[in-house]
């Protein structure tokens, strides 16, 4: 592993990571929306790492140390989003969830990787769906951890009413170092995993180094534009051939397990797995379990 390196992709530069044996089968992990890949637990890396597989995780565009792509004329600031949704105006999405799958397999060019196993959790499982059906050829498996199918909310209705209230959520605004940290806690109560917590102090020290590295509540709000914006994904999943793994927490109150279990009704031949004690967050505790899983899957396609 050489640490962080940035190359060029979909035209915009990416903060990369290149870990195990650089001969490994690679295995590219995708987060979800607003996290980096510091959030990532070392014992999932390293797991993987050691089973093998050249393990390449990054940050997504619009955090870390990724580039960020502003749109001009675009606010992106959590109020002035608001204001448009409450005003019922139009608000166009900055990119979408092609142009995510679009930088994965940019990465993926950059790197000289023809083929890999993509493993993705919450928005990055949906990148991962989008690679299946934009770039079936470039994947030699799928795994799919705590995310959906379908557009976020469809279940809820699509009103006016419940669109602002889920922005209101999930949008973000600029927040001092210490608050970050108070919020990271936070979200571990809430959408954590119960059946394998992480201490406090564990979730702050990797918290630190998120902040330090660059939390941008704009880009993060790009990426919740993003979202808003993806499209139904069952139609063509459908219609898919590849290897697929889901995996759900038991526990995710932020994605529901049925969410999940969609996903693999609507995949040929996907397997699925529900985690009891299992929540929206992958932590240390947790990431052994993970790791054999997924390397298991891969054998069995041998």
């Amino acid at each position: 592993m050489m640490g962080v390196q940035h190359i060029r992709a979909n035209g915009i530069s990416l903060a990369i990571e290149d870990h195990g044996p650089h001969n490994g089968v690679p295995l590219i992990l995708i987060r979800g929306q607003g996290s980096q890949m510091a959030h990532w637990p070392a014992a999932l890396i390293d797991g993987f790492a050691a089973r093998g597989f050249r393990t390449v995780i990054f940050d997504n565009r619009d955090v870390g140390l990724s580039q960020r792509c502003p749109v001009p004329g675009q606010p992106a600031d959590a109020d002035s989003i608001l204001d448009r949704l409450r005003r019922g105006e139009a608000l166009p999405a900055p990119y979408g969830i092609g142009d995510l799958a679009a930088d994965v397999t940019g990465l993926m060019d950059a790197l000289a990787i023809e083929r890999a196993h993509v493993f993705g959790i919450s928005m990055g499982g949906m990148v991962v769906q989008q690679l299946m059906l934009d770039a079936p050829d470039r994947l030699l498996s799928a795994v799919i951890v705590m995310s959906a199918c379908r557009p976020l909310g469809a279940e809820a209705g699509a009103d006016a009413v419940a669109a602002l209230a889920r922005a209101e959520a999930l949008l973000v605004r600029p927040r001092t170092r210490a608050q970050y940290l108070d919020a990271q806690v936070e979200e571990h109560g809430k959408w954590g995993s119960p059946g394998y917590p992480m201490p406090e102090d564990a979730i702050r020290a990797m918290a630190e180094v998120a902040f330090d590295r660059g939390v941008d509540p704009e880009g993060m709000n790009r990426q919740v534009m993003a979202l808003s914006g993806a499209p139904d994904r069952r139609p063509g999943l459908a219609r898919t051939r590849l290897p697929t793994l889901v995996l759900h927490g038991e526990d995710d109150t932020l994605i529901p397990l049925d969410l999940g279990r969609e996903i693999a009704a609507t995949i040929p031949g996907a397997a699925f797995r529900a985690l009891p004690g299992m929540g929206h967050i992958i932590t240390p505790a947790l990431a052994p379990l993970i790791v054999a899983m997924v390397a298991d899957f891969v054998a069995a396609l041998r």
